[in-house]
Formats: C-alpha cells, sequence, structure tokens
C-alpha cells in the first residue's frame, strides 16, 4: 500500500490505497465478468487479517482514476514491459461499532 488516510466525513472509515496494486496488474478479467474486481479478493483478505486482530470491519475494494500528477513513483518502479496504470485501488475499511466504542473507551 501507498498510503492509509482516514475519511474526514466519517470516523469509522480509512482508505488504503495502493497505486500499483498486484492482484489487478497480474490477473486478467474475461470480458463478460467485466464488474469483477480482483481487488475484492485482497479486500477480503484485509477483512480477515483485520478480524483475526480483533477489529472487525467491512473492508470494500474501489478502481479509482489517478488523477494527472498523482502519482510519480510509476516511471522508476513500474514493472519492466507493463504500460501505466490509469487506476489506482481504494480499500474502503469501515469499523464496526464495537470496535469505535473499545478505542474511546482507550482514549479515557
Amino acid at each position: 500500500a501507498d498510503s492509509l488516510e482516514r475519511s474526514i466525513d466519517h470516523t469509522d472509515e480509512f482508505m488504503i490505497i495502493d497505486y500499483e496494486p498486484i492482484a489487478s496488474t497480474f490477473v486478467s478479467v474475461p470480458t463478460d465478468l467485466g464488474q469483477l474486481s480482483a481487488d475484492a479478493y485482497v479486500s477480503g483478505i484485509i477483512a480477515g487479517v483485520l478480524d483475526g486482530a480483533g477489529f472487525s470491519a467491512r473492508v470494500t475494494a474501489h478502481s479509482v482514476k489517478v488523477e494527472e500528477g498523482e502519482y510519480t513513483k510509476q516511471g522508476s518502479n513500474a514493472m519492466p514491459g507493463m504500460p501505466p496504470r490509469k487506476d489506482k485501488a481504494v480499500f474502503l475499511v469501515k469499523f464496526s461499532p464495537e470496535v469505535l466504542s473499545r478505542d474511546a473507551a482507550l482514549e479515557r
């Protein structure tokens, strides 16, 4: 992942941003399954790790266009022979109310 951001609007949401998601880079989706996202598989892994650590959350994967000038590492870190990516993966993590109440109790 390239960054972790907390939502401004919702305190229970975080976004894990990956500009070069490995799952969707090396998995080709058939045209008849156009809505299938290989990053959804990764979101399940993230949810499982969080749940195993006691942080139950709903994790969803979203493909978002990379804006011009937003990501500049592509030239030096890109895989040889791979075209520059046009999309980034955003994994939206929405924690359950129990996790938030436990966190609030620890702050007291």
